[in-house]
This record gives structure tokens, sequence and C-alpha cells, in this order.
């Protein structure tokens, strides 16, 4: 039986759980997610998990937070003056706002904090400074 190696595409199902139990995301729900291992498409620890496993093997696969989306960091967060949006748009703590900086870049961010004179927006993905752990099992190599 094959084992797969850098280059294969395969097909997993995993559910991802984080240190509290809490799940983070789950294929059962939109069905196996198909990967080529070396193409960047997974976290180089899962993919170096994923080698060596044949079709129909399971495993958990622990991921500290520098493996997955890393630390938090204090500088993608940033407070901008309420007057930067239209007075009409109501604003909300949880409220996800496209960002456009200079230079053309763009961001999503979580609004934080509102107040009547600023907004607190977090450019952090929302699992940065999780551990996350994936029960896994190859369902196919290519």
């Amino acid at each position: 039986m094959t084992s797969a190696k850098t280059g294969d595409t395969v097909t997993i199902s995993y559910i991802g759980t984080l240190d509290d139990g809490t799940i983070f995301h789950s294929t059962e729900e939109q069905g196996p997610l198909t990967v080529t291992l070396g193409a960047g498409e997974l976290f180089p620890a899962l993919e170096q998990a994923i080698i060596g496993m044949r079709v129909t093997d399971t495993r958990n696969i622990f991921l500290c937070a520098s493996e997955a989306y890393g630390a938090r960091r204090d500088e993608n967060l940033i407070r901008v003056s309420r007057g930067s949006f239209p007075a009409e748009k109501e604003i909300t703590p949880g409220q996800k706002l496209g960002i456009e900086f200079a230079g053309g870049a763009s961001r999503v961010m979580v609004v934080t904090e509102v107040t009547e004179t600023a907004v607190t927006l977090d450019g952090n993905h929302p699992l940065a400074g999780l551990n996350l752990t994936f029960a896994l099992r190859l369902d196919l190599i290519q």
C-alpha cells in the first residue's frame, strides 16, 4: 500500500478543534479537502504529519500556535477615528470590515471596540495565538 509523499495530491477529512474542545472547522459539512503536499496549501507541520500516512490511516495532529496562524500581534490592532466612517454606517463589535490602506492594500479586519470617537480594528487571524488539533483521516492518494 502506498504512503503519502511530497508531490502527491491527497484527499483528507478532518475535524479541527481548539484546546477547549471547540470545533473551529470540519470537513463533514463541506466534504473532504483535496490538496497537493508540498504546494503550500496546508501548514508545513500539518503536511509533514500527513507524509507517510496510508489511505484510511487516522491521526490526531497537534499544531502549536506558532506552527499554525502564529501569535496574536499587537501591531495588527489599529485604532481609527470614528469620523473615518460614514456617520450613518452602523459599526458594532464583532463586525468584519474590508479596510483599504495607502498603496492599494486591503484587509478584512474585525471591529473589537467602538466609542463615540474611535473604532478599534483587529487584523489578526481569528485563530492566531491558538493551538489547533486535527482529527484527520487520509481518504485518497493520487
